[in-house]
């Protein structure tokens, strides 16, 4: 099996996200870095199947030179090789990018490289466009499934592909090679160790810089959405509110 895993360097979540003055991109200037917690999973997943059923993972991702970090992060868990297509440019949209890592994977076919099982976040933590990992899936011809909480290669060569649904599962069985985009939750990531990070300085990292396509979409302006806030009611002090209390329990149906 080689596994071919789709990640985005993005904003640490839970930060609080500022906009430059021209409202065009995300002010980065006080904001550290990672993958998106989707992405993370498919990670730990790549590395659990070539650990069950042998072959090879690779990660890739489009972003500056910067991105090599996360790419070793990568690494450190247990990828076996990185691709880096660097860019400077901020104006990636989703087919853009679609575009050169469909690129990248000919490329790699080419080489003798053709992944049998791509796999990519549901959404990236930042812009959350869903529709990367579709658009790669078109462009090549290959099933996807999306939305993944399960994932195992069958004995039959077919891989099971289980989202949630209400309080079950659909259950997908797809040939292979084929496109999958996975949520958090699907299992739990390693912490690499000490010596793990250590040997993925010396793994190999292929830098590439893709020449983008002219896009075709136009990006006006980012906007935060507004913060809902939160508010308390006082409903009283003491014996005397003991009547608000149950009056209350009583309008939202639990007494």
């Amino acid at each position: 099996m080689n596994v071919l895993v789709c990640v985005k360097r993005v904003p640490l979540t839970g930060g609080k996200i500022v906009l430059e003055p021209d409202a065009r991109r995300i002010e980065t200037r006080h904001l550290g870095f990672t993958v998106s917690p989707h992405e993370e999973c498919g990670v730990e997943e790549a590395v659990r199947i070539v650990e069950r059923h042998g072959g090879a993972s690779t990660v890739i991702t489009l972003g500056p030179a910067e991105a090599e970090e996360q790419l070793r992060e990568a690494l450190a868990i247990g990828i076996d090789r990185g691709i880096l297509l660097v860019s400077d440019r901020d104006d990636w949209d989703a087919e853009t990018t679609a575009g050169v890592l469909v690129e990248a994977i000919e490329a790699e076919q080419a080489a003798g490289n053709d992944p049998d099982l791509i796999v990519f976040g549901n959404e990236s933590a930042d812009a959350g466009n869903y529709q990367v990992g579709i658009r790669v899936a078109h462009a090549l011809g290959r099933p996807c499934v999306t939305g993944l909480k399960g994932l195992a290669v069958e004995e039959d060569g077919r891989l099971r592909c289980e989202q949630e649904v209400g309080s079950g599962r659909d259950v997908y069985l797809v040939p292979l090679p084929a496109v999958v985009t996975i949520k958090e939750g699907l299992n739990l990531p390693r912490y690499p160790s000490v010596p793990a990070k250590l040997r993925a300085r010396r793994k190999p990292v292929d830098r590439r810089e893709p020449a983008p396509p002219a896009p075709r979409l136009e990006l006006v302006r980012l906007t935060v959405p507004a913060d809902g806030g939160r508010a308390a009611e006082v409903l009283g002090e003491g014996p005397a509110a003991a009547a608000a209390v149950v009056d209350l329990l009583r309008r939202i149906g639990v007494a």
